[in-house]
């Protein structure tokens, strides 16, 4: 046998099903043996008995979307792949957004050029459908699909976004026919948007009463309701960014069915609740501004328990970078604006791989096992990219963290990103990444970036809750 490029000696390997302490050996940027004692190396590293993950895989990220003038989104491909890198994660999946009216294979062709030579992790693409007409669903979905863009988005509220119920089922039939994974955005439109104007009516416009108008009914409705199309059509699909209880119930309960419902939830229903989006009329609260919002201790409680039970078989950042200050983020125009118009989203790239390790695996919420099970190794099989992504085992891709046990305290300007806050600012944390690598090489190595623009773009496969013909 040749020789090794790169040895990662004296790991804690940490599979979805295992934890062996062994040697790593990788070969252009593939892992070729994984054993004790391996022979010597052209570059060494040495893990000191550290815990040594895959590579995250980010399945749920928004970089570089297009937004009406003058929102746009913090991070590009970029500034958003580093700050994936400095946290441990090696492979995202961004959308490919359509605009109303636009061409399918024109949002990807756009979203390409976006990406090409610019990101330091490597990518593959979501598409985000909104506009689904009898070319989209005949010919152009089909045809992305065969391509490698195996998985795409349904929303069910936002105005700019939304499709109807009688859309959702077409694609529902088009994913079921070629073997693609939806994915849910589940809120009911037409709650929201009642209860918006009935708070604002009454003068509550503050980012406070955002999580007013989208309570966890709106979100459990909409779930119900896809999970009952997804049984009128045959087909699996994944309800993203769960915020709650009442949400998990109904993934139990279609589950209990036999139904083909995967779930995916997101550091904001961890970590913050309704109360960070402000306890009086103060702006501040935009900061936390997204959707689903944050609930209460209570959904914070069935979201730590769904976790560790299986319930939850993906756990994604829902990056979505938008600036505190300046007219392009969160004031719009540079001004304070009513919740409605506030820019929906928070950043969390950097920091999602972070704090499920330091708070879940370290105080023995979840095993190091499920950690790895949620950050990578179902989103790479979810969306088609496993084995090359989200496992450590031979022939996969060579993308690894080295975990170092050290007290940290999240702010911002250790961040990697471009926004201008961290809704984790303050948190302290008793882990962070020692070490990133992507394909055997060195992107991030715990005191800086080191990472080239080497990322690369990923065709998926056939999602793994489709059987293999």
């Amino acid at each position: 046998m040749s020789e090794l490029d790169l040895v990662v000696r004296n790991a804690r390997a940490v599979t979805a099903s295992d934890i062996i302490s062994c040697d790593i050996g990788v070969r252009e940027g593939r892992i070729v043996s994984i054993g004790e004692a391996l022979l010597k190396a052209a570059r060494e590293i040495d893990a000191a008995g550290r815990y040594v993950t895959p590579g995250g895989v980010d399945a749920h990220c928004h970089l570089d979307q297009p937004h009406a003038a003058p929102i746009r989104m913090a991070d590009d491909f970029t500034t958003g792949s580093r700050s994936a890198a400095c946290g441990g994660t090696t492979t995202i999946i961004p959308f490919a957004a359509q605009m109303k009216g636009q061409s399918l294979l024109e949002a990807v062709a756009e979203y390409h050029g976006k990406a090409e030579g610019k990101a330091h992790v490597d990518y593959a693409f979501h598409l985000i459908v909104t506009d689904p007409t009898d070319e989209v669903i005949g010919k152009e979905l089909p045809t992305l699909i065969g391509d490698g863009y195996t998985s795409f988005k349904i929303y069910m509220t936002y105005d700019d976004l939304k499709i109807d119920d009688r859309q959702i089922i077409e694609l529902l039939d088009v994913a079921r026919r070629y073997s693609a994974m939806p994915m849910v955005h589940a809120e009911n439109a037409e709650c929201i948007e009642w209860l918006t104007k009935k708070l604002e009516a009454a003068g509550r416009t503050a980012p406070r009463w955002h999580a007013e108008s989208r309570p966890m009914l709106a979100e459990r409705e909409a779930t119900h309701r896809i999970i009952t199309y997804a049984e009128l059509i045959d087909v699996p699909l994944l309800i993203v960014h769960v915020s709650g209880k009442d949400v998990v119930e109904q993934i139990r309960w279609a589950r209990s069915r036999g139904l083909r419902i995967l779930a995916e939830t997101c550091p904001q229903y961890l970590f913050l609740t309704a109360a960070d989006l402000g306890l009086d009329d103060s702006y501040e609260g935009a900061r936390c501004v997204c959707s689903p919002p944050p609930r209460d201790k209570t959904s914070q409680k069935a979201i730590w328990d769904g976790l560790a039970d299986g319930t939850f078989t993906v756990f994604s950042s829902d990056h979505a970078p938008y600036r505190f200050l300046g007219e392009d983020g969160k004031h719009p125009g540079g001004k304070e604006v009513a919740f409605r118009h506030i820019p929906n989203g928070i950043p969390g790239l950097e920091t999602r791989m972070p704090l499920l390790w330091s708070e879940g695996v370290l105080k023995r919420r979840i095993t190091p096992q499920k950690f790895v099970e949620l950050t990578a190794t179902n989103p790479a099989k979810t969306y088609g990219l496993f084995p090359k992504k989200g496992t450590i085992a031979v022939g996969a891709d060579a993308d690894l963290v080295v975990w170092e046990a050290k007290e940290t305290t999240i702010c911002n300007a250790m961040l990697h990103h471009a926004v201008d806050y961290t809704p984790y600012d303050g948190m302290s944390l008793q882990a962070w990444p020692a070490m990133t690598l992507l394909r055997g090489n060195v992107v991030w190595n715990g005191k800086e970036f080191a990472g080239d623009l080497a990322g690369r773009f990923l065709p998926c496969g056939r999602p793994s809750l489709y059987p293999d013909v």
